[in-house]
This record gives structure tokens, sequence and C-alpha cells, in this order.
């Protein structure tokens, strides 16, 4: 039986050789999504800028669709409902409004009156400013935490320039999500933090797999000029790559189509994180070692110089 293969084997594909074209466009990249970020910033989501929680819970399976048309037509902004554990608990976001708690009370009236008697109000809750700038730091915090212990473990399994270069290839990923979301207008709220994270996950993933390729190689390849054999280890991994982003792109196209709205800022966020996350693990991540003068070790521990022609 034939193997599915995407990439045909002894492909000779010179990535490194065009860096200077890949760390040009990323520059842009990572500039144009702290412009924007600074300029038009996010927008944020409940859990960010603070509102109204309303559990509520219905007789037989919540029909959500039909809910959200209900709320969506108050006037009251951004309203986000979601199934709350059982298929019978829902979960009702809405923005905070203008004015005090007079303001709120009277959306959770409006809430009320437009989803009628036929469902039990178990909890309301107000979500002020305060709570949300914690929630949002918290999230900032999470992200830094994770790019930091990445680095540490990176540093620990090979050497520090691995861990240099994937941390870059890292927060180039961040920061171009971030970019999309101001760009596009695109809600960014808790789940968008989730999503950040799986990326910087799935993208270490990647990166660690090449890493491991280069570093055999290095041992294997005593003399062998790095550009050529870092070359070699990115086409030696190229098929795995490509066949991982693909099939991770269908469950996520899947989520997006026809998961809802709940999820489909997650879904969206994920996308683009496969496909960033994998150009930065082949185009950045990799190149990156020839500028951190990554060393060749012997097999005693001892450091070699590298061959001539090797500066990048």
């Amino acid at each position: 039986m034939r193997k599915l293969q995407l990439i045909p084997s002894g492909t000779t594909v010179p990535f490194v050789d065009r860096r200077v074209l890949y760390f040009v466009l990323s520059a842009l990249l990572v500039i144009s999504s702290i412009g924007l970020f600074l300029v038009k910033g996010l927008n944020y989501g409940i859990d960010f800028k603070g509102g109204i929680i309303i559990e509520v819970r219905t007789s037989t399976a919540a029909d959500i669709g039909s809910m959200r048309s209900k709320l969506s037509n108050l006037g009251l902004g951004e309203v986000a409902l979601q199934e709350f554990g059982e298929p019978t608990d829902v979960l009702v976001r809405v923005q905070r409004q203008e004015g005090g708690d007079a303001a709120q009370q009277k959306a959770v009236e409006a809430v009320k009156a437009a989803l009628g008697t036929s469902v039990e109000y178990r909890r309301t809750e107000f979500v002020g400013p305060k709570v949300s700038e914690e929630l949002f730091w918290d999230g900032v915090s999470a992200v830094a935490a994770a790019i930091f212990a990445i680095l540490i473990y990176i540093w620990f399994r090979f050497e520090w320039q691995f861990g240099m270069g994937a941390v870059i290839a890292l927060t180039h990923d961040v920061l171009t999500t971030i970019g999309l979301f101001s760009l596009l207008g695109l809600e960014f709220n808790l789940s968008t933090v989730a999503a950040i994270l799986t990326i910087a996950g799935y993208s270490i993933n990647d990166t660690v797999v090449v890493y491991d390729r280069v570093r055999e190689n290095l041992r294997k390849f005593k003399t062998m000029p790095l550009t050529q054999l870092l070359n070699l280890s990115l086409n030696e991994t190229l098929s795995r790559t490509v066949m991982t982003s693909l099939t991770t792109l269908l469950a996520l196209m899947a989520l997006y189509f026809l998961g809802g709205e709940v999820i489909r800022g997650f879904s969206f966020a994920m996308i683009w994180g496969v496909l960033i996350g994998t150009y930065s693990s082949i185009c950045l991540a990799v190149p990156m070692l020839i500028y951190l003068k990554i060393q060749r070790r012997t097999a005693s521990g001892k450091v070699e110089e590298a061959p001539a022609g090797e500066t990048p």
C-alpha cells in the first residue's frame, strides 16, 4: 500500500539561503502589528472590558441560536451566549453599559424581558473594570510565563542559541496574532489568550522537531557548511511539518465553520497560529541559528571551529 507523501523525498529547497527576505518580511509584520496595536488597539471582549453575566437554565436543551437572535436586537452592544456545563444551562454575557448601576440593572431587565419567563434565572453578576483589568494582566502574565518557560526548556534540552531562536520565533507569532486581531477588529477575550498559548505550544513542537534534526546533523556532518546543514535538516523534516500542519488545519476549519459563534474567534486565531507558526519554525527559528553563532561539539564535548564560508 502506497503511503501519502505530500513532499517528495530528496527535496532541496534552499530555505536558509533566502533568510534575509524572510527576516525583512517578518520585521515588517511585527512592526505593523505593534503599530496597529498602539494606534488602533484591540476590540476587547467582556472579559477585559467588564459587563454583565447572567446564568439561565431551560427546561429542555437550549436553542442558543434563537436566544441570540432575541438578544441581539436589544441595542445593548456586544452580547455573547455559550453553553455552560449542561445543554440546558446557558451563560449570557452583556457588555458593560454606559452609566452607573442603574444602567446595568436596566440592561438585565431588558434581557429578562426578551427571554421571558420560560427560563430559570440562576445568577446575575456584574464584572467591574477592576476585575476585567486583573483578567487582562493575568492573561499577559500567562503568555509571558509560557514563553519564558519554553526558553528555559529549550536551553536545557539543546543550547542557549536554540532557546533564543525559539523565543524569537514565538514572540513573532504572538505579536502578529495580536496585530491580525487589531487589523480585523475581532473580539479579543480570554478564549483568544487560550488560543495564543495553544499557538505557542504548537509552534514550539514544530521547532523542537527541526532543532532535534539540526543537532543530530551537527554531530553527523562535522565539516558540512552550516547553511547547507540547516537546509538539509529543514528539508528532511519538511514532509512531517507540512503533513502535521495540514491535518491540524482540517480540524480547525471544521471548528470554524461548524463549531458555532462561541468558538469562532478561538478557531480563527488557531488557524492563523498554525500558518504563522509553521512559517516561523522553518523561516525564522532555524536560519536565526546562523546569526546566533551556534557551535559544533565533538563527542568529547570540545568545541570545533566552523568550516570556512559559514559566516552569515
